[in-house]
C-alpha cells in the first residue's frame, strides 16, 4: 500500500490545480507548472485538498502512485514558496563570477568552465565562493545545481573543490600521516 500516495495535499493560500487530459495544472504567485499523472492514476481536486488515486493494484500503478503525488506536491510546493540549492567552493583561487546568465567557474583548471542554468533557474552569487540556484521547479534547480557541482567535487584528501551547503566530506589521513606507524 502506498504511504505517500495516499496522503492529501494541502493547498496554500494562492495556488489552484487544475485539471487537464492527463496533467495537472499548478498555478500560485510564483508562476505555473505543469504535471504528468502517470496511467492507472486519478487526481481529484477537492475544496483546497488534493487527492491522488490509483485505478489498480498493479506494481507499477502502485509506484507511479506515490510518484505522481509527489511530483504535485513538489510543484505545489515550488509556486508558493520555490526551492534553493546553496553550494560552495573551497581552494586557493577557486571563485566564480556571474557572465550574463550563465555563471563562470575558476576551479583550478587552465581554463573557465560555463554553466549555462536550465530553464527556469536563476544564479546568483552572494559572494565570490557561494552560488545560489533558485527556481520554482524542483528538478531543474536541482539538476543545475549538480551540473555545478560536477565541474569540481569535493576531493577527500583537502576538501578543494565545489560541495553543498553543509554538505560533510570525508576527509582521508595522506601518505605521510600513516608512514610512521
Amino acid at each position: 500500500m502506498s504511504r505517500i500516495g495516499n496522503k492529501h495535499i494541502v493547498l496554500p493560500a494562492g495556488v489552484s490545480v487544475e485539471l487537464k487530459e492527463n496533467a495537472a495544472l499548478v498555478k500560485g504567485p510564483k508562476g505555473e507548472l505543469l504535471v504528468p499523472v502517470n496511467h492507472g492514476i486519478t487526481v481529484k481536486v477537492e475544496g483546497t485538498t488534493v487527492i491522488c488515486e490509483r485505478a489498480n493494484e498493479q506494481k507499477q500503478i502502485k509506484q507511479n502512485h506515490g510518484t505522481t503525488r509527489a511530483n504535485i506536491a513538489n510543484a505545489v510546493h515550488g509556486v508558493s514558496e520555490g526551492f534553493k540549492k546553496s553550494l560552495e567552493m573551497r581552494g586557493i583561487g577557486y571563485k566564480a563570477q556571474m557572465k550574463g546568465n550563465d555563471v563562470e567557474l575558476w576551479a583550478g583548471y587552465s581554463h573557465t568552465v560555463v554553466i549555462t542554468p536550465d530553464e527556469g533557474v536563476k544564479i546568483s552569487l552572494p559572494s565570490p565562493t557561494e552560488i545560489v540556484c533558485e527556481g520554482i521547479d524542483k528538478q531543474a534547480v536541482g539538476q543545475t545545481a549538480a551540473r555545478i557541482r560536477e565541474v569540481r567535487k569535493p576531493e577527500p584528501y583537502l576538501g578543494k573543490g565545489i560541495r553543498y551547503k553543509g554538505e560533510y566530506v570525508a576527509t582521508k589521513e595522506g601518505k605521510r600521516a600513516g608512514a610512521g606507524k
